[in-house]
């Protein structure tokens, strides 16, 4: 995280100098696709730690940088008003892919600590040894190949735009840094900016303080086995893929300022939501010991964080598309990476202390409300164009 925060803006803009994106695409596609495949090696019995946690690293990196460039060429994929379909169906895409590929997984890989099976009840396909963890192991080498895969057209029918002020690289790193310094000195001169960094900042924490936490807390607190986690974390990607494709629609029609506003909103009143719902009430009514309507309410929660985190997302990047300089883009979305990285530990943190001053998870989540809450205040000072 430290490494993205501090390398993402300074990348940014030296691509933007150089005008070219696609080579540092491939380059940490290359870092994705090895330390994915690295995960390979946890062997139960037998395994290098440094190792495995270097491919993780690794792996992380070349896929949060890889993001980065790839997302500042979304204003030349379309018109302004053509991006947020874009930017919505491509998270949509995303997510799918993301479900899709771990249905397979579960399937056709990934065995039982007991029984050896998958979970349809059959050995790991290609003959992996149960016994060795292998199924569960393959995740690395699949993530790394489906990767490779579906990189192919990008790679085949992406095209940048030719910059004729375009300089050396080497010419481009000397000129970065000195212009960069400019930027983050004057970027408070830009209020409009300048608020949308630091709000998506709050209200992107937030939305993975509830990604993180929302199976946790359903286990602590409703009893939830991995099943059921398995369930709402499935549930809430679907919902995502669809909320994220009409967001996408609803961007296009009334620009990305509206469609975050809401979502804000709506993740407010699932964090709320998530506050008020326990074994024994749901929304303050008592339950019964053996009623299933927590577990509904909370899978009804689970969709909606699925629902205005995927348009949430999607919505936030066509509007770092409206507020930067075309000739600076990606060093735009390198500080956007650096705002989503320098202060991740927020969210969890908040949430860890205030749930052991209170001994309470529900209690626990009220954090996350606030950040969501100050991050809607900021977004008053966001121009939408």
């Amino acid at each position: 995280g430290l490494l993205i925060a501090v390398l993402a803006p300074i990348l940014g803009a030296i691509a933007d100098r150089a005008g070219r994106r696609m080579p540092f695409v491939k380059l940490f596609s290359v870092f994705y696709v090895v330390g994915a495949f690295g995960l390979w090696f946890a062997a139960p019995d037998n395994f290098n730690l440094w190792l495995i946690m270097l491919s993780f690293g690794l792996g992380l990196i070349g896929m949060e940088f890889a993001t980065i460039f790839t997302n500042a060429m979304l204003p030349s994929l379309g018109t302004e008003k053509e991006i947020g379909k874009i930017s919505g169906s491509g998270w949509a895409f995303g997510y799918v892919g993301g479900v899709f590929a771990l249905v397979l997984m579960l399937l056709l890989f990934v065995e039982s600590g007991g029984t050896g099976k998958t979970l349809i009840g059959m050995d790991p396909i290609f003959g992996l040894d149960a016994a060795a963890r292998e199924g569960t192991r393959a995740v690395g080498p699949f993530t790394a190949l489906w990767y490779v895969v579906f990189i192919i057209p990008f790679f085949l029918w992406v095209r940048e735009r030719p910059d004729p002020n375009a300089l050396t690289i080497r010419q481009a790193v000397g000129s970065a840094l000195p212009e960069l310094r400019q930027t983050l000195r004057h970027l408070p001169d830009n209020k409009s900016l300048f608020s949308f960094l630091i709000s998506s900042m709050l209200y992107r924490d937030s939305l993975n303080g509830l990604y993180v936490f929302g199976g946790i807390y359903a286990a602590g607190v409703l009893g939830w086995t991995v099943v059921d986690v398995g369930i709402f974390g499935i549930l809430a990607a679907l919902s995502g893929a669809l909320f994220a494709w009409l967001g996408g629609q609803a961007d296009s029609r009334f620009g990305p300022k509206p469609v975050i506003v809401f979502c804000v909103l709506v993740l407010t009143a699932a964090a709320i939501g998530a506050t008020l719902v326990s074994r024994d009430s749901v929304m303050m009514m008592p339950v019964g010991p053996d009623s299933s309507l927590p577990d509904v309410a909370f899978y009804i929660i689970g969709a909606l964080i699925g629902a205005g985190g995927g348009a949430l997302l999607a919505a936030s990047r066509t509007m770092m598309c409206r507020q930067a300089d075309p000739r600076r883009m990606t060093e735009a979305f390198g500080l956007y990476a650096l705002t989503g990285k320098a202060t991740s530990f927020i969210a969890p943190l908040s949430i860890g202390v205030v749930t052991g001053l209170t001994g309470s998870q529900q209690l626990g989540i009220a954090p996350l409300i606030f950040l969501f809450l100050l991050g809607l205040i900021l977004l008053v000072w966001v121009k939408p164009n």
